[in-house]
């Protein structure tokens, strides 16, 4: 079912149970999560929406803040037990970010393939993709998010998905682009990590060149209540690269989740 949410959040919803809201990564789109949306829905009301400014969401001003903010209005348009968030990439950001600033609002997160702070290199590849979407388009980004994304080798053996992957990152606001990686570039969350103190549960492929473990390790360690999975095998998307392993990962954890009441 097709729903729009508080603060023009367009989303799909499908299943029943406690709220589990699926945030997608920036060179991606909703899409990343089809290949496990439906085993979760067995056991839980999963929404997947597009992020401001992708697919049929309205655009939010002021950076990641006001990104985060807005997915907030639409968690809160909900209802019901306190909502489970689970971001991949810019989506772990997202959720980050608005667990920071909207303290009680989550029962528990999964933060895949994301982290506090990309050290100086990763801040650089940010503001080169943004200089380059700005001069030449998206298009010419287009090789370049793909490694971003997943291995050569998982490239070379899935060609049609890739196909797909590729149509889906050229969709992309390139105006949309080019805010994401600028607030990425400048992101430095570690200082607030303390105040979050819902559980978490941190995973990131061993193979992800965007976000890498270490940053997955550092983030886990600055999380009051947190513990850390690395994926064998998976790069920036585990979802699509390989689902079985990814619900292995996160499944225990999820279940876990207890229901309750969300702060106003």
């Amino acid at each position: 079912m097709r729903v729009t949410l508080a603060g023009g959040i367009s989303a799909e919803v499908l299943g029943d149970g406690t709220p589990l809201v699926l945030l997608h990564s920036l060179l991606s789109d909703r899409a990343s999560f089809d290949r496990v949306r439906e085993p979760l829905a067995a056991r839980f009301r999963v929404v997947v929406p597009d992020l401001p400014g992708f697919g049929g969401s309205r655009p939010a001003a002021g950076g990641l803040a006001a990104v985060a903010d807005r997915v907030a209005e639409a968690v809160r348009d909900l209802g019901g037990a306190a909502p489970i968030l689970l971001g991949n990439g810019y989506g772990g950001f997202v959720a980050l970010q608005l667990a920071i600033r909207h303290p009680g609002l989550a029962g528990r997160l999964v933060l895949a393939d994301c982290g506090a702070c990309f050290p100086e290199p990763g801040r650089q590849a940010f503001r080169t993709m943004a200089a380059v979407a700005a001069e030449k388009g998206l298009a010419a980004l287009t090789d370049t998010a793909m490694r971003r994304l997943f291995a050569p080798a998982f490239q070379a053996a899935n060609e049609a998905l890739m196909a797909e992957r590729r149509a889906a990152f050229l969709r992309t606001d390139p105006a949309v682009f080019r805010a994401a990686c600028a607030a990425l570039a400048g992101l430095d969350l570690r200082p607030d990590l303390a105040g979050v103190t819902v559980p978490a549960l941190v995973l990131v492929g061993e193979e992800d060149e965007a976000t890498p473990p270490a940053m997955a390790r550092d983030l886990a360690r600055g999380l009051p209540d947190a513990r850390l999975a690395i994926l064998p095998g998976c790069a920036h998307v585990p979802p699509l690269q390989d689902p079985a392993l990814f619900l292995a990962a996160v499944t225990p954890f999820l279940e876990e989740s207890p229901a309750g009441s969300r702060a106003a």
